[in-house]
């Protein structure tokens, strides 16, 4: 028979999501479980690798508003780790002129700088890219250290008095006298609250429990380029598509990249995300998925080698609107399938989810779950 034990909380996922919310938790005077299927630092989910994209640069004021949150948080968590997690280098939008009207536009409504210029001033000022049409620079944008984030909330909620258990998948959730119950193979947990930031695996995990949208878990492939010139300047951009099949999707891109120092600059998006089965540990890089990375490239990066360093995977958890799932339904708190764009989020996400804790059913977001 299982052991059953009664922490104030259980968070199910120990990436950057559920471990950040994990410490916010704990550091407010609670007891917190923190459950993590895998091992720290792996590289099965969605929160490993180096680097991620810092963004205000929305079409969405939401999500402007959110990463404006997001910002002091970030800095917030950096003095308490002691660790550099967030560089503001700058951000590019260019593609279509309309979609990038709108990003430069819900800049300036949320009072953040941002530059328009044609392609031609913008290739000037950074030689190694080619651009399409229209082009908007924020300097609010960059990149954030994805493992180091991680690393420094395990470490952070572990000093909090978290305990975190790793290798530890949650096999099951129940509702239970107004308590959830978290099962795994050898122990049980009861508590007021679960907190159930498992990513790819939401879906399994709270399927009869509390109502979800479809979501779909896919992989990215991304892969790093060396610069032929080390010494030229790489902000984050963000390529945006043309409408598809008629439809405008406001998140939709081609292509996204980042400069990762040390290892090139990352790139990724440009037709090479497929569904997956997150089990799936043999997860290899297709090739011809990384050929179409390669012409991308080629066409718009010239200041690239064209020949990949290095390629990985990394998996979205994607809504059918690409926004996220951030809601209470009973004891159950969602944290988030972030279809792809979540990372930059993660300390103003953990503060939502620690409201949501605290206050109930108290939603301040947007992205709530089916009725």
């Amino acid at each position: 028979m299982s052991l059953v034990d009664r922490p104030d909380v259980v968070v199910v996922g120990a990436g950057a999501m559920g471990a950040t919310s994990a410490w916010r938790l704990a550091r407010s005077g609670r007891r917190v479980v923190l459950l993590e299927r895998f091992g720290a630092g792996h590289g099965r989910g969605s929160s490993h690798g180096a680097t991620r994209i810092f963004r205000l640069a929305y079409r969405d004021p939401t999500y402007v508003e959110l990463a404006a949150r997001a910002l002091p948080l970030w800095r917030e968590l950096e003095d308490h780790s002691g660790v550099t997690l967030l560089e503001q280098v700058g951000q590019l939008d260019h593609g279509p002129p309309g979609a990038v009207a709108e990003v430069a536009d819900a800049l300036r409504s949320a009072g953040r700088p941002v530059e328009e210029l044609d392609p031609v001033a913008a290739t000037e000022r950074w030689p190694g890219m080619r651009f399409d049409r229209a082009v908007a620079f924020s300097p609010d944008g960059g990149r954030c250290w994805a493992d180091r984030t991680v690393a420094a909330a395990h470490r952070l909620a572990v000093e909090a008095g978290v305990e975190l258990h790793l290798d530890t998948p949650a096999e099951r959730i129940e509702m239970i006298g107004g308590d959830a119950l978290v099962h795994t193979a050898g122990r049980s947990w009861r508590a007021p609250v679960v907190v159930v930031a498992a990513g790819a695996w939401v879906a399994r995990l709270l399927e009869g429990v509390v109502p979800l949208p479809p979501v779909v878990v896919e992989a990215d492939q991304p892969s790093h380029f060396a610069p032929w010139d080390p010494t030229e300047s790489w902000p984050s951009f963000l390529h945006h598509g043309d409408p598809v099949g008629g439809l405008d999707r406001p998140l939709h891109f081609d292509a996204y990249g980042l400069a990762t120092p040390g290892e090139g600059v990352k790139v990724g998006g440009y037709r090479t995300v497929v569904p997956v089965d997150p089990d799936d540990d043999d997860r290899r890089p297709d090739p011809g998925r990384t050929r179409e990375l390669i012409g991308y490239v080629e066409r718009w990066l010239p200041g690239l080698d064209p020949t990949p360093t290095s390629t990985t995977s990394c998996l979205f958890t994607t809504t059918p609107d690409e926004h996220f799932v951030l809601d209470r339904r009973g004891p159950v708190v969602v944290c988030s399938p972030c279809s792809g764009h979540g990372f930059k989020f993660v300390p103003a996400i953990a503060a939502e989810v620690e409201r949501l804790v605290t206050e109930g059913g108290q939603v301040v977001t947007e992205w709530r779950l089916p009725t």
